[in-house]
């Protein structure tokens, strides 16, 4: 394989040195999210969701060769300008720093960060959204980010002690998720939930130890459920002045995974929209 340009944008390269394969290299161990707004997508499922974000756009694509033919149909949507970069299989795990067994990459970068007042005024008049509190696992977040998307979440706030929906294993965990839902991801949790109580939405807690079953609660207008940590949950003073609820189950176990209770929370609390 020769370097050489197909297709305006589509460019074949076989030298690791080359300069414009910078942004891919190890990224396993050198993740790029938080350098200016920049991130890692992964796979075909994915790319297809950062070519048709309107928060976000591709700055540049790696794929592999063997991959190439099965990607015109994305390719037809990416424009113009963005350079697709094709490499060999072997080439493009020797760059990456482990086995891309999707053989797709790409850098994203961020148009416009969110703002939370901006979030709110854009949500539908029963409209829900989450308010995520020190979640730090990618795993987790990227599959709240994927339940959200699937039971139609207006939007996500994070506190600042939550992990980057942008981190790599986020984005591939959530399917493209946390490219679609908007969220915000700043401040500490009590302004936040100020905030949200301010704007006359209604604040759910999830708690395992309140008393109020979630499917027993009277959902009406702008909702808003506040997830906390596993293990320690949300704090003892929001807990204390808020209206909190329980997901009814087996008093023999002690609580759920924190991305699958917001899975039945959210088809609990939205499940009037899909009937």
């Amino acid at each position: 394989m020769n370097n050489q340009t197909v297709n305006n944008s589509v460019i074949f390269i076989n030298d690791l040195a080359d300069k414009r394969l910078g942004a891919y290299l190890n990224i396993k161990e050198r993740d790029l999210t938080g350098r200016q707004s920049r991130f890692i997508a992964e796979g075909k499922v994915v790319l297809r969701v950062l070519l048709q974000s309107a928060q976000f756009e591709a700055e540049s694509l790696l794929i592999t060769e063997n991959k190439l033919a099965g990607l015109q149909d994305i390719l037809s949507i990416c424009p113009t300008h963005v350079p697709v970069y094709v490499v060999s299989a072997e080439n493009m795990d020797q760059i990456a720093g482990f086995h891309v067994h999707r053989g797709v990459l790409a850098v994203g970068i961020r148009k416009t960060p969110n703002d939370i007042n901006t979030l709110i005024n854009h949500m539908p008049k029963n409209g829900l959204m989450l308010i995520l509190c020190g979640i730090s696992n990618h795993d987790n977040i990227g599959s709240i980010f994927r339940n959200a998307a699937a039971f139609e979440a207006a939007c996500v706030l994070l506190d600042e002690t939550c992990c980057d929906p942008l981190y790599r294993k986020a984005i591939r965990v959530s399917v493209g998720a946390t490219l679609q839902v908007p969220y915000a991801h700043s401040c500490q949790i009590d302004d936040i939930v100020k905030t949200v109580a301010e704007a006359g939405i209604n604040l759910i807690a999830l708690s395992p130890q309140s008393t109020q079953s979630l499917y027993d609660l009277p959902v009406e207008g702008r909702t808003a459920l506040l997830l906390g940590t596993e293990g320690e949950g949300l704090p003892n003073h929001l807990l204390s002045s808020l209206q909190t609820a329980r997901i009814p189950m087996s008093r023999r176990f002690d609580s759920l995974n924190v991305a699958t209770a917001s899975g039945i929370a959210l088809s609990c609390l939205s499940r009037s929209s899909f009937l």
